[in-house]
């Protein structure tokens, strides 16, 4: 896979979340500017994909020189690639803290064992892809409940398959991160903490999405709280019931403020990662700006 293929493939993850991903070439003139600056007690993140440049350096640096921490990227088998982000990484400190594995087109639930196959093998491969970049984490999506697929056995396919990856996830020092997503399963954060307890695994927790919450689930106040120490990661997403639309954090009904006293009272300070449509710099100048607002102060 060539560097123009895993930009490619890095901003597509985004997309696969459900948003639209821009491209757009950097202008030199465009990184001037105030840099995002002031108290901020979690580590701002953003998905790879969403960072305009047509080069991996460039978009990591447009990363440091915004107050940025660290970034999401998709998984990769290829040596050169590996290298590339790896040298990015050390170049501008930008930790690559978590590979957006994703789980969609080779569910660990189907009833079809050669799918449900590929995609262990898939999972494994992107575990091997985060211990080469030194990230600590692996976004699953542990499986999707469809007519063909009822609820209780997709349950209890997937535990039994991410069982099977336990011990590669240990043995390399890599968690597997469950994200709740919009995969009519895991609808409440009771059955999403019995899940995570189930596995009986420090090497399987929870990485939950704010805004997804909000779209068809509840309250994100609420799941946190229940979630507790089992959230291990964050994604940052806004959703506007009136016309049930993605929009830009502060601009939906995700109650920030209670996300915020919520995530003080389990005491979460890891990484928080921005998973919205792609910008150009002062966009993403923009979404640090936001995301120091709506949760930077008490």
């Amino acid at each position: 896979m060539h560097r123009r293929e895993f930009l490619s493939r890095t901003a597509k993850a985004v997309a696969a979340f459900g948003f639209m991903v821009k491209s757009h070439q950097v202008n030199a003139s465009e990184i001037g500017g105030k840099e995002v600056t002031g108290r901020f007690e979690y580590k701002k993140a953003v998905i790879l994909g969403m960072v305009p440049g047509e080069t991996i350096e460039e978009k990591f640096k447009v990363l440091a020189h915004l107050g940025f921490e660290g970034v999401e990227v998709a998984p990769t088998d290829n040596p050169d690639e590996i290298e590339s982000l790896r040298k990015a990484s050390e170049t501008t400190g930008i930790t690559i803290h978590s590979v957006i594995y994703g789980g969609w087109n080779a569910p660990l639930s189907s009833a079809d064992s050669a799918v449900a196959d590929k995609g262990v093998a898939s999972v494994k491969s992107a575990l091997k892809c985060a211990k080469a970049l030194g990230a600590d984490s692996v976004l699953l999506v542990p499986g999707i409940v469809d007519s063909n697929n009822p609820y209780k056995d997709v349950y209890e396919r997937s535990q039994k398959r991410i069982k099977s990856l336990i011990p590669i996830a240990q043995n390399l020092g890599v968690m597997i991160a469950v994200e709740n997503v919009w995969n009519n399963f895991l609808l409440s954060p009771l059955e999403f903490s019995r899940y995570i307890d189930e596995l009986n695994s420090p090497w399987v927790q929870a990485y939950f999405d704010v805004g997804n919450v909000v779209g068809a689930f509840g309250f994100p106040q609420d799941w946190i709280r229940t979630l507790n120490k089992r959230i291990k990661k964050i994604h940052l997403k806004d959703f506007k019931l009136d016309g049930r639309q993605w929009v830009n954090l502060g601009e939906g009904d995700v109650d920030w403020a209670a996300v915020r006293k919520a995530l003080d009272n389990i005491g979460y300070k890891g990484y928080v990662t921005a998973e919205l449509q792609a910008g150009d710099v002062s966009y993403l100048r923009d979404l640090a700006s936001r995301i120091d607002r709506l949760l930077g102060s008490k």
